[in-house]
């Protein structure tokens, strides 16, 4: 058997798992935050972006060079400086070249990169990439000095820390990113805006975010688009760091001969793919949620081209408009979240003051770094001048020592009082350098880089001189990216508009009428317009069914379904199924529970109101408004006793003069009248007692105008009514036990 080795005593610890736990997973979730999700305040970049464009650069990808296989990149990211997995190293790489996701792509692809469908890019042995001409103004300066390098993650290569190029990527490009208790999300915005915003800093360190908003009217998507907040939304936004951008699609209405229109959608919200918005208004025209709306047709081609047909040309377009916007993703809200790092690699929300400040504080390090290194290589160069002049002066010494010592150089340093370097390079001449015309040149050249230099050391000194010099180089790149420019117009509209109105679901509804038949098995059917009674008694059945109720709407109504559980179910006529056919049941358009029987059919009208009554005589009055529900599940409205059953929904006149009075009659025969002002007006309950009853319960009860009297059908085919005008004898207070009816009163026990 082999023996186990041993551990070092002092390679096991013993401590808490809580505090050992905590421990590891604030190193994991502060690694997450400073090294791969928020973007440096001073480039705009995360890891993986920088070090892309690093890895694009050394293998010369400049704008004017030929293109690479993207795979070729790739590998060598992750091979030198970003050991992750290629698909996720691509998968950046693919999102720096996307037009329709960065307002400035720093990577110029060829080949399929995606597109604003929501499609995927190619694998990356087929595509090929070179850097764009922002990514150069992103890197410029890498060879001057003025950035730190350090070591990459295996030590054999070094990359910059942080890019110094004069252009402002973090607020251009935008950046999005989820760490660990936190993360950032940054609209792309435009570069001549931001170059105004920033000069307007330069010469004004305390101008506030609403002064520099002067210039920076609001994000600009790539995708272009309408942002509709007012102004005070967008510049607490930006002076918090935290807010929320509505973009809306640019929708424009187009006539068409004979008076008809359409609307064309011509550019959609940022990142909002296209094929899932046209889907989303196709589930609405299939769903019937968004009945004003015929069709849509994709005729997009490079130009994004969405063709929305209205149901008819008397819809208003307006409407339509406000509705898509609600319903779909034609309008969305793009978040704000300046949380990124600064500096000192901390993180933080950011003003957008803060973001430029901190950005140009960058920029003057950038240019002070520059300036330094330039002096240095001009006293270098200087320092070999003047050794060449002195080679000149004594041409004939310099020459004897060179040929007659064996050692010259130690010689040469001595007589002449020459540094290392200015010998060297005195030994390293060439013959055809001692010309005359090569002394005048040196001295020419060392005239300019003086003054050269002494400008430098002037910049540097003064405060003022690099504000100027900024300024200058601010022009220049407005000048690149300006207005008048292909790339820097702006394109998205700041427009402010309200928010899309709720569009009631009737308005969208043609209005048309139609007569709703319910069965005894309850399947329903809407028969189109108001059928009579003669046709109505015509309508086929299925075998064993038969006729329940009948009602007579428009598809814009609401028709109230009554349960004798005391529940209430709304349906929509213009949902409900053609009278071809049986109809279907009406389980599908609500729940109803099996045990449920319907008592009432009936048209929820403005203003309208039901007695309800439950088979232990207890009532009220409902508004039909309140009955109304919203959902499948329908409402609750009467609250019922152990076993009684809502048994009476009788829709009151609520027209002037109106029904002012209410009948009553039980199953032991007895009648009762009293003022209908005696019932509660409730939305919900059990009610008050109608009629009192020693057996039995309630037959029927019914509203009606007192000076009227109560009128009911007399028996035989004669369809003769007779009417009782007097019934100040069965008038009493409600709850009373009442009398026996007028003689000839239907044995039914029914009003009729």
């Amino acid at each position: 058997m082999t023996e186990t080795a041993e551990l070092p005593e002092d390679s096991i610890r013993n401590t808490p798992f809580d505090s050992a736990l905590s421990d590891r997973y604030l190193v994991y979730a502060l690694s997450t935050i400073t090294a791969r999700s928020l973007p440096d305040v001073r480039d705009g970049l995360k890891p993986v972006h920088r070090r892309l464009l690093w890895a694009m650069r050394l293998l010369r990808l400049d704008p004017a060079s030929g293109y690479k296989k993207c795979a070729r990149v790739v590998g060598d990211v992750i091979g030198k400086y970003h050991p992750h997995g290629d698909q996720s190293v691509y998968d950046a790489m693919v999102r720096l070249a996307q037009t329709f996701s960065l307002r400035y792509p720093l990577v110029d692809g060829q080949g399929n990169f995606g597109n604003v469908d929501g499609d995927n890019a190619a694998a990356m042995r087929y595509t090929e990439a070179r850097l764009t001409a922002a990514a150069g103004d992103l890197m410029a300066g890498l060879d001057e000095g003025t950035v730190d390098f350090r070591p990459t993650y295996n030590g054999e290569e070094e990359e910059p820390e942080i890019f110094p190029g004069l252009f402002p990527n973090l607020l251009a490009n935008g950046a999005t990113g989820i760490a660990v208790g936190m993360a950032t999300s940054i609209p792309p915005h435009n570069v001549a805006e931001l170059a105004e915003a920033a000069k307007m800093l330069i010469d004004d360190p305390h101008a506030d975010t609403r002064k520099l908003m002067q210039h920076v009217q609001g994000p600009d998507f790539p995708t272009g688009g309408v942002i509709v907040d007012s102004q005070d939304v967008i510049a607490n936004a930006y002076e918090t760091g935290r807010g929320a951008f509505r973009v809306r699609a640019k929708v424009e209405t187009v006539q068409e001969k004979g008076g008809g229109w359409h609307l064309v959608v011509s550019e959609i919200p940022y990142q909002v793919p296209k094929a899932k918005l046209i889907e989303q208004i196709a589930e609405l025209i299939n769903d019937k949620k968004l009945p004003i709306l015929a069709d849509v047709r994709d005729e997009s081609d490079e130009d994004i081209r969405i063709v929305l047909e209205p149901r008819s040309r008397t819809v208003d377009p307006t409407m339509l408009t406000d509705s898509l916007f609600r319903l779909t993703d034609l309008e969305v809200r793009v978040s704000l979240n300046l949380n990124v790092l600064d500096d000192t690699r901390t993180p933080g929300v950011m003003s957008l003051k803060e973001v430029l400040a901190a950005w140009l504080k960058h920029q003057f390090e950038v240019l002070i770094r520059r300036s330094q290194h330039r002096l240095a290589k001009i006293a270098d160069r200087i320092e070999l001048l003047d050794g060449y002049l002195i080679t000149y002066l004594n041409l004939d010494r310099v020459i004897q020592i060179i040929r007659e010592e064996d050692e010259p150089k130690p010689v040469l340093m001595e007589e002449f009082g020459l540094t290392d370097r200015q010998a060297e390079a005195i030994l390293n001449m060439r013959l055809r350098s001692l010309r005359k015309l090569e002394e005048m040149e040196i001295r020419k050249e060392r005239d300019t880089l003086d003054a050269e230099g002494k400008g430098l050391q002037e910049l540097i000194e003064s405060p003022a001189r690099q504000r100027t010099r900024m300024k200058r180089d601010l022009d220049a790149m407005y000048k690149r990216y300006g207005p008048d420019t292909a790339l820097g117009a702006r394109r998205t509209l700041v427009q402010e508009a309200a928010p899309a109105r709720e569009i009631p679901i009737e308005a969208m509804i043609e209005r048309e009428p139609v007569t709703i038949i319910l069965s005894q098995r309850g399947w329903i059917r809407a028969m189109r317009g108001h059928v009579d009674e003669a046709q109505i008694a015509n309508v086929k059945y299925k075998e064993g069914d038969a006729f329940a109720f009948a009602a007579h709407a428009q598809t814009t109504d609401k028709v109230l379904l009554a349960t004798d559980a005391g529940r209430f179910f709304t349906l929509s006529p213009d949902k409900l199924p053609g009278g071809r056919g049986f109809g279907e049941p009406v389980r599908l358009f609500a729940d109803i529970e099996a045990d449920q029987k319907i008592v009432a059919l009936s048209v929820a009208k403005p203003g309208g109101a039901l007695l309800l009554a439950s088979s232990d005589g207890r009532g009220f009055v409902a508004e039909m408004a309140e009955i109304v529900a919203e959902t499948r599940k329908g409402k609750q409205v009467v609250n019922l006793k152990d076993k009684a059953k809502l048994k009476i929904v009788h829709a009151i006149d609520t027209s002037e003069p109106g029904d002012d009075y209410v009948g009553v009659i039980g199953e032991n025969r007895k009648m009762v009248i009293f003022p209908l002002s005696e019932l509660p007006r409730m939305a919900r309950g059990q009610g008050v007692t109608l009629q009192r009853y020693k057996d039995g319960g309630l037959s029927d009860a019914i509203s009606f105008r007192f000076e009227a009297g109560l009128s009911w059908a007399m028996g035989g085919d004669t369809g003769r009514t007779r009417t009782e005008t007097d019934l100040s004898l069965w008038r009493a207070a409600r709850g009373a036990a009442g009398r026996m009816p007028p003689v000839g009163f239907p044995r039914d026990n029914r009003f009729g």
